[in-house]
């Protein structure tokens, strides 16, 4: 098998270790005595709730809402599956999650809320807290992105905007809480996947200020406010951990990046290929990043330690890029831009970087695949690698070779899939 043809395999097998399809009915619970409410936001949103319909007893109660980004849609007969905005929320999100809060709120005692949660459900749920509108939430979101916030700074910030976040649904409802969460967050906790809205909050308002502070957001001023509101104890805070409403919650994780890692692991060794799991919690600048498994890479080559060759290294987790240029492209293919930089044409080094939701950023790649002779062709081309790279140009470097990789809407999310394969 070619080395492309290896790493998008290996890819494909990371894929299918995330399928809701295949995880959801395994973690179903038994219908209760009354009605069952299926509610649920995220990039897996759709596929989940059909997996809930495929096994759900044809003759108890169901029927619920979900939402999903737009072009993540399924067709389904008991679940309504609405689209709307991600990563920026928008006005269909706001509506639909208005419409999730209040069904929550009818449950009763006898009643089951089934939640399904993934990966981008934190601006797809958007309900601005009191005082605040979509558009602040908006603005808010836009600036978080551009200065390269981590996810979990994100997040605090969101649970703290929102009337349905931070364990703020779970609260809504007077019935049993069962969550089924497909983690897309480096170490899995479900007060950060979707920004956790059946799970304790630990963060306060003073640290969403922090965050702001920290990376210099320019949030609207009635966004300051709130939060200082906040801060000052004059609005409620998110519910805690300790708080009796979760006696009544379940929390279940039934898919992460390390069990897709874990997956890949076993595809290479099924070709003969040893695959080191580096980890699924790798975090920081996608550029730089690059350069510290670019060195690993080189070392593997050249003197065979600490793996000899042939050897995948395999990493997942979730890095971030900080705007600087103009150019188009996301985490995926800046990392690997970066990295054909830093190995300078290495002959035997393939790579592949991917996010399993299939969209890099905002673009229709899921990532892009990189060969030994990539800046070789790209000089052919008139393209130079560096100064693409120094515009956030990832996208427009590997489409002009062909080499991204296209999935369209996987419909799933468990982060960032990367292999670099030494051969």
């Amino acid at each position: 098998m070619e080395p492309r043809e290896l790493l998008l395999g290996s890819f494909r097998a990371a894929l299918d270790a995330a399928d809701p399809l295949k995880l959801v009915p395994l973690h179903l619970p038994q219908p209760p005595r009354g009605r069952t409410l299926v509610v649920g936001a995220g990039k897996a949103a759709a596929a989940m709730a059909l997996a809930v319909e495929q096994h759900w007893p044809i003759h108890a109660p169901l029927d619920g809402l979900v939402i999903t980004r737009y072009r993540h849609g399924l067709l389904t007969n008991r679940v309504t599956v609405i689209e709307a905005g991600h990563p920026v929320p928008d006005q269909g999100g706001e509506k639909a999650a208005q419409e999730i809060f209040r069904r929550a709120k009818t449950l009763g005692k006898e009643d089951l809320l089934l939640v399904l949660v993934s990966g981008g459900g934190s601006s797809l749920l958007s309900l601005p807290a009191d005082g605040l509108t979509i558009e602040d939430l908006k603005v808010t979101t836009r600036e978080l992105l551009r200065c390269g916030a981590p996810i979990q700074d994100m997040n605090t910030v969101r649970k703290h905007l929102s009337a349905i976040l931070g364990g703020r649904l779970a609260a809504a409802c007077k019935a049993p809480v069962h969550a089924l969460l497909i983690s897309d967050v480096t170490g899995d906790d479900p007060t950060h996947i979707a920004s956790g809205p059946c799970a304790p909050d630990p963060t306060t308002y003073a640290d969403a200020l922090d965050i702001l502070r920290r990376y210099a957001v320019k949030a609207p001023p009635a966004v300051i406010d709130h939060l200082e509101r906040g801060a000052k104890g004059e609005l409620a805070e998110t519910p805690k951990p300790g708080d009796s409403v979760f006696r009544r919650v379940q929390n279940h994780v039934i898919a992460t990046a390390y069990q897709s890692l874990e997956a890949a692991v076993q595809f290479f060794a099924a070709h003969g290929v040893r695959a080191a799991n580096l980890g699924d919690s790798v975090t920081g600048e996608a550029r730089e990043v690059a350069k510290v498994y670019g060195a690993l890479a080189r070392q593997v080559r050249a003197h065979g330690v600490p793996w000899a060759p042939p050897v995948a290294l395999i990493s997942g987790g979730e890095c971030t890029v900080t705007l600087r240029g103009r150019g188009r492209g996301g985490r995926c293919t800046e990392f690997l831009l970066s990295l054909a930089v830093n190995l300078g044409g290495a002959t035997d080094i393939h790579a592949l970087a991917c996010d399993t939701d299939g969209i890099d950023g905002s673009e229709d790649n899921a990532g892009a695949t990189l060969a030994p002779d990539a800046l070789a062709r790209a000089a052919a081309l008139g393209l130079r690698a560096d100064r693409m790279l120094d515009d956030n140009d990832g996208y427009g470097f590997f489409s002009a070779l062909g080499e991204l990789v296209v999935t369209g809407p996987t419909r799933t999310n468990v982060n960032d899939y990367r292999v670099i394969l030494v051969s």
